[in-house]
């Protein structure tokens, strides 16, 4: 009795595009929350204005993430149509001319001559426009843009990265504000490597490395610009 057992593949590349955008827009919800409320505790030991202006920074800056990925991603989206659109007229207009140009595709990935043939006119008669949108376009539904996925995705990570530095202006300790920041910025930035790394599939290890390096930079940068123009931030 032979038993076949059961091959369960586990992909990442569905996750690209949210994953994408989530990640870019946790990691600038923290940097630039973290570097504003360093700027203004450096010039003043009032809480309440850190605070609001970390609150400030959050909301205006979650507004922001969110519509520039969305006009991005619509950009995006609007060429994929447009390429489409074209590609579907083409394929009306000249039709033995496109089902040829696709049997070269896979000829050059490997088929031979009679089976791509074969295979181009099967999948047209099947779906023409899906065929070429997948293999002569590389549009599918997986990497398809998405505005609105795109949109929510980047704006609450956004939302989520940003509120932790406000948490911390809030409860730490006034006079180690600005060192405070640095420090949980640069914990969170690691952690969200490491959630990053897993849930996309890739070396944890690497991805920490990544983000806290280019996270350090960032605030160095910043301080370096604070103590050239006579900021005191001790």
């Amino acid at each position: 009795m032979n038993v076949v057992s059961e091959h369960l593949e586990q992909h990442y590349v569905n996750k690209s595009n949210w994953l994408r955008a989530a990640i870019l827009g946790a990691n600038d919800g923290i940097l630039s929350t973290a570097s504003l409320v360093i700027g203004v505790a450096a010039a003043t030991s009032d809480r309440e204005s850190i605070v609001l202006a970390g609150l400030a920074g959050l909301i205006a800056g979650a507004l922001s993430m969110a519509a520039g990925e969305y006009v991005s991603v619509s950009s995006q989206s609007d060429l994929e149509a447009a390429d489409l659109l074209r590609e579907q007229q083409e394929i009306d207009e000249f039709p033995v001319e496109e089902e040829q140009e696709l049997a070269k595709i896979y000829v050059q990935r490997g088929l031979s001559e009679s089976l791509a043939t074969q295979v181009a006119r099967e999948l047209t008669e099947y779906n023409a426009l899906e065929a070429h949108a997948r293999d002569e376009l590389g549009i599918n539904e997986i990497t398809q843009a998405n505005p609105f996925q795109a949109a929510i995705a980047s704006g609450a990570a956004f939302v989520f990265g940003g509120s932790l530095p406000v948490i911390v202006a809030f409860m730490g300790q006034l006079h180690q504000m600005v060192y405070l920041q640095y420090i949980f910025a640069i914990v969170f930035l690691a952690i969200l490597g490491a959630v990053a790394a897993k849930t996309g599939g890739s070396k944890i290890w690497r991805a920490v490395i990544r983000i806290t390096f280019w996270g350090t930079l960032a605030m160095g940068a910043t301080a370096l610009i604070g103590y050239l123009f006579g900021v005191n931030v001790t």
